[in-house]
């Protein structure tokens, strides 16, 4: 194994990410390490990094200089003295969801609900982050990283790279549906299901057994694209092309759906929301993960008469990565779909300014170190 490794590291704000040859980390007794082989630049990356001083004061960054990247796959390298069930050579994606593992939430296997719980290689959503970006300072863009054995996803050998780096926004959806207790039967709408994270949880929803999919999105090209995924099972509406209510309940048999889920950004318009909410039927249930800023008004009548139930829902565990991934396996949820586009680690500052036009959520971009 080498002594050093290449990495993109962070040293000023509105910088370029440099390229510099740090020592390779060693393992502590629970960790492993990893040889990274792929990690997704997330859409949002770009965002955080050019605002990192406007970011937002409840979701801490690291401290710089830092080494970013979110979702990561590789091959365990090495590990710890005390590490079971993981060997070298097995092929990984590492969740980067890190929590301190003895809070009365990480005790109940609530690691989500942590308060210091942070994103290795990207943001805190506690005060306390800057102690976990301490204890493991690098991200996927580099060539090697360190994560507790607990945090290890294994791939079956049918899940490429470049398909478990997409985990993130996959699993994000794929926690929400699971929320939801969507199985076979039910009916899901998914507010921005041409989007990275809305195609995610369609696709996710079709595999868990979803009898019908209803979604909306801005670009009319890009939801035809979803429909052709499974034409008989999803239907597409460009987003203020109609009553989202009564369109719904027209394709449904006269109900309203199950399950609601938001997945749009946080430009998006709080009307949008409120309209997703009126395709529910009386007991269904609505999960938030998309990150809308603006404050919907709600109609708490509404709300209580009809018995609906509002969740947010915060990325996934890792048990729900690995039962996500073995689907993946089986062909059950299928990524075939996803357009990969790769670029090496030097290029990351040129990818980052100047990505490719997007196809959508069926786009997906890959640094390979």
């Amino acid at each position: 194994m080498k002594s050093t490794m290449r990495v993109a590291r962070l040293h000023e704000i509105n910088e370029p990410m440099r390229i510099e040859e740090l020592p390779v980390p060693q393992p502590r007794p629970t960790d492993v390490l990893v040889e990274v082989k792929a990690c997704n630049i997330v859409p949002n990356l770009r965002n955080v990094l050019a605002s990192y001083k406007e970011w937002f004061p409840q979701l801490p960054l690291p401290n710089l200089p830092a080494v970013f990247g979110l979702d990561s796959t590789g091959v365990v390298a090495a590990v710890g003295s005390h590490v079971t069930d993981v060997a070298v050579g097995d092929r990984v994606y590492v969740n980067p969801g890190l929590s301190c593992g003895a809070c009365r939430a990480c005790r109940r296997g609530q690691d989500q609900n942590c308060d210091s719980y942070t994103f290795m290689g990207y943001f805190s959503f506690g005060a306390d982050g800057q102690r976990h970006f301490d204890a493991y300072p690098y991200g996927g863009l580099g060539e090697y990283l360190t994560a507790p054995q607990r945090n290890l996803v294994k791939l079956p050998d049918t899940v490429s790279f470049e398909q478990g780096a997409r985990f993130g926004y996959l699993g994000t959806g794929y926690s929400a549906l699971r929320r939801a207790d969507v199985g076979p039967g039910s009916t899901v709408f998914i507010d921005g299901i041409s989007g990275t994270l809305g195609l995610g949880t369609c696709l996710g929803a079709l595999a868990m057994g979803a009898t019908r999919v209803f979604g909306t999105g801005r670009n009319a090209d890009l939801l035809e694209d979803v429909r052709k995924i499974a034409p008989d099972r999803i239907h597409v509406l460009p987003a203020g092309s109609g009553d989202l209510r009564s369109w719904t309940r027209e394709h449904n048999n006269g109900e309203g759906v199950d399950v609601v889920i938001d997945a749009l950004g946080p430009d998006a318009p709080a009307e949008a929301y409120l309209d997703a909410l009126a395709t529910l039927r009386r007991g269904g249930i609505a999960v938030d993960v998309g990150g809308m800023m603006e404050r919907p008004q709600l109609d708490m009548i509404s709300v209580m008469c009809n018995q609906l139930t509002i969740l947010g829902s915060l990325w996934f565990s890792t048990a729900e990565a690995q039962d996500m991934a073995d689907l993946v396996g089986t062909g059950q949820l299928d990524l075939s779909i996803l357009e990969h586009h790769t670029f090496p680690l030097e290029k990351i500052n040129e990818a980052l300014d100047d990505l490719p036009a997007r196809h959508g959520g069926f786009t997906n971009f890959i640094s390979i170190p």
